[in-house]
């Protein structure tokens, strides 16, 4: 492959999430073969269709890691607002497609259903930076940063929370604050809405009665194993039953109908039962490094917008995959929320795959010392040089001055660093 598709981005971050789709492809296949054999007539049901998504996923990936990431900024407008059309299409009867009890999904027809509350993930994002970088020092003032970022979060989220889709609301309301506070928001305003969200949060979820049931569920899954503790009791035993090392790849139990979605929102589950604690620790481990390299491309990024947007789109991602596990290990409440990269799903794959070009756009302009492993160790060693060089220039200042060296710093010289290259120029 030509090796100018991949130059000058962050190749730590990109493996990360390549590893994540291989364990995604093995673990689908092991989680789903029961139900795809019995189900449909062909235990590779599931895997192929999962594969296809991969294929455009990273289609797009490509393509979107090849712009200027600026594109995003001119587009954001329209973006947003054809998502929030989208969203109101689902509510719409013969456009929304129902499952499970919420209306989530867009029929088109011979084509694969979409999910627009995927598209929304990313829409926000991009559009939060827009605004973002349009306010720069002023959004931590509460008319013109607090209450216009409420109101944007407020309807996108708000017409995701009434398909009702809560997992996903929590994970829009999760990146757009984290983005906001690392934008510079007033702490005390930012603490308020938080506090105001959760008490609204909080009544949504006892005014509803099978949200009310997770709750009980999660208090005491066992006092009702076989009723509304079932997911949560199964989830647990199969993480249990897996131990260090796992029973064995396609060696789970849970999978034969004992598990609910156990290929889509509770794979983890079937990875702890197969892999054990090794397994669920490797992906625990590479999310981390998704949000390690993720951050670091946004702190190098050249200008406002980059920064929001790469920080952003690896937040959709970390917090989302987060919240998956604490479900499944019973951390939080059940909600329903795919593990991004390895469950089985098609908008939200394109989704997470495309939030991955974004950030990999953003890195396409950074400094690559900055986001190298050296320059970690070199930021040490230079620190480490300095300090140990400062005694002897201290004193040599407080002899030509009769006084401390405190009193004045230092003069140093400092090497401006050449302007790099135009995106497109370099490109």
């Amino acid at each position: 492959m030509n090796r100018r598709i991949w130059a000058g981005i962050d190749t730590t971050f990109l493996l990360a999430v390549g590893l994540l789709l291989v364990i995604g492809v093995a673990m689908v296949y092991s989680a789903s073969f029961v139900v795809a054999h019995n189900e449909f007539g062909d235990a590779k049901y599931f895997l192929v269709r999962h594969v296809a998504w991969i294929g455009l996923g990273f289609m797009i990936l490509l393509i979107v890691s090849r712009l200027d990431y600026h594109v995003w900024q001119r587009v954001a407008v329209p973006l947003y607002a054809l998502t929030l059309i989208l969203l109101a299409a689902v509510m719409i009867p013969g456009l929304g497609d129902s499952a499970y009890g919420a209306s989530r999904w867009l029929d088109l027809g011979p084509l694969p259903s979409i999910q627009p509350s995927e598209l929304a993930k990313v829409a926000v994002v991009v559009y939060l930076s827009s605004w973002i970088a349009r306010v720069g020092t002023d959004i931590n003032k509460l008319t013109i940063g607090t209450i216009p970022f409420v109101i944007i979060l407020a309807l996108s989220a708000g017409l995701v929370l009434v398909e009702p889709d809560l997992g996903t609301t929590i994970v829009l309301a999760m990146t757009a604050a984290s983005v906001f506070f690392i934008a510079g928001a007033n702490l005390i305003q930012a603490l308020l809405g938080a506090v105001a969200c959760g008490l609204f949060l909080i009544n949504f979820v006892v005014n509803a009665g099978y949200r009310a049931d997770r709750i009980q569920a999660f208090l005491n899954p066992w006092s009702d194993p076989t009723g509304i503790g079932w997911q949560t009791t199964q989830s647990l035993l199969a993480l249990g039953s897996g131990g260090l090392s796992g029973l064995g790849l396609g060696a789970s139990r849970q999978k034969h109908y004992y598990l609910p979605n156990a290929h889509t929102d509770s794979i983890f589950a079937i990875i702890g039962e197969e892999i054990g604690f090794i397994g669920t620790a490797l992906v625990l481990g590479l999310f981390l490094v998704i949000a390690w390299r993720g951050l670091r491309v946004a702190a190098a990024a050249r200008d406002p917008f980059g920064r929001a947007l790469a920080a952003g789109a690896t937040l959709l991602i970390v917090w989302q995959g987060m919240l998956n596990m604490a479900v499944v290990s019973h951390v939080v409440p059940l909600t329903g929320i795919p593990l991004p990269f390895i469950s089985y799903g098609g908008s939200a794959m394109v989704a997470s795959l495309a939030a991955v070009g974004i950030v990999l756009s953003v890195s396409r302009t950074t400094d690559p010392q900055r986001l190298s492993w050296r320059a970690l160790f070199t930021a040490e060693q230079a620190a480490s040089q300095s300090n140990a060089a400062t005694p002897g220039r201290a004193h040599e200042a407080r002899d030509r001055r009769g006084g401390s060296a405190a009193v004045r710093p230092a003069v140093t010289r400092r090497r401006v660093p050449t302007r790099q290259a135009p995106f497109a120029a370099r490109r």
